[in-house]
């Protein structure tokens, strides 16, 4: 089993535990590592705080597991606003939202595409590529990564929920009476 399967296996029980839905987990660097952890509340949200809470419940499990040799960094981060989709249910929840993806092998001549996300059909990645006029069906373990484009419609979406997450944890409240 590779090494971030393992992290993934210790890492999303205690996520799911904190609230938490796990995004993605990366370890880079050299000499000295830094494990990523992408995560997010079930609303798509992710403050600055949640990133501290999941940190806080992850070091414990990661520190007595000790799969990581040698020194490394956590990194707990939210998916940001032009976040990659990685799971069935990304392409799910982000259907008909701007994206570009690459494959890690030749379709028709190409690995890159920009298009619009079609959903899930049959288990595998539906793509509505720039220019084509049939739908893509591409399995995810083609996809070598994925990632939503940067739109003001997709600012402004996130932007308002963000908002809400903060009023419905009274976020809000607590940053303007400081």
């Amino acid at each position: 089993m590779l090494l971030e399967d393992r992290l993934v296996a210790l890492i999303e029980p205690v996520a799911t535990a904190a609230g938490f839905e796990l995004v993605r987990v990366r370890v880079t660097g050299g000499q000295t590592k830094t494990l990523q952890v992408m995560a997010e509340r079930p609303d798509r949200t992710m403050s600055a705080g949640d990133c501290a809470k999941l940190s806080r419940a992850l070091s414990p499990a990661l520190e007595e597991a000790d799969l990581i040799d040698g020194a490394y960094t956590l990194e707990v981060s939210s998916p940001g606003i032009d976040r990659p989709l990685v799971r069935l249910k990304d392409f799910h929840d982000w259907q008909s939202w701007p994206a570009k993806l690459e494959l890690n092998r030749l379709v028709e001549g190409r690995k890159r595409f920009k298009g619009v996300v079609a959903g899930v059909d049959d288990g595998k990645v539906a793509f509505d590529i720039e220019g084509e006029e049939d739908t893509a069906l591409f399995p995810l373990e083609w996809i070598a990564s994925a990632q939503l484009v940067l739109t003001d419609e997709l600012i402004k979406q996130t932007m308002k929920a963000d908002k809400q997450a903060r009023q419905a944890t009274g976020e809000d409240e607590m940053e303007t009476s400081q």
